[in-house]
């Protein structure tokens, strides 16, 4: 009896080692940082609502990529491009928010006006 697609690859997700440094992507024009992994895909999407702030508005991770750190990736690569651009951050996405209030050296960027400190 064939074992289904599916069902191998959910399987060869749970026994697979996490994965170490995911290659995050930046795609300015549409606004999102990813990372594709053996065909699936974990994104941030954000926008940029006034000069001088970005807004991390919606994080996703394929299901058979979470618990790999994939989320975290992403934060720590948005976060370092808010930096870089001297940009404060607001955080409308929860997971966002939860990253930043659990990694205390990203509170500084946060922007004083959204009160999401």
């Amino acid at each position: 009896m064939a074992v289904p697609k599916a069902f191998r690859r959910l399987i060869l997700s749970i026994f697979s080692p996490p994965a170490m440094s995911a290659q995050v992507t930046h795609h300015s024009k549409d606004q999102e940082f990813t990372i594709e992994q053996d065909g699936y895909t974990a994104e941030l999407a954000y926008s940029l609502p006034a000069a001088g702030i970005i807004d991390f508005t919606h994080t996703f991770v394929d299901e058979l990529l979470r618990g790999k750190g994939m989320g975290e990736e992403l934060a720590k690569a948005g976060l370092a491009y808010a930096r870089q651009q001297k940009l404060k951050v607001r955080t409308s996405c929860a997971f966002m928010q939860d990253f930043v209030q659990k990694h205390l050296q990203y509170q500084p960027l946060l922007d004083d006006a959204t009160g999401q400190k």
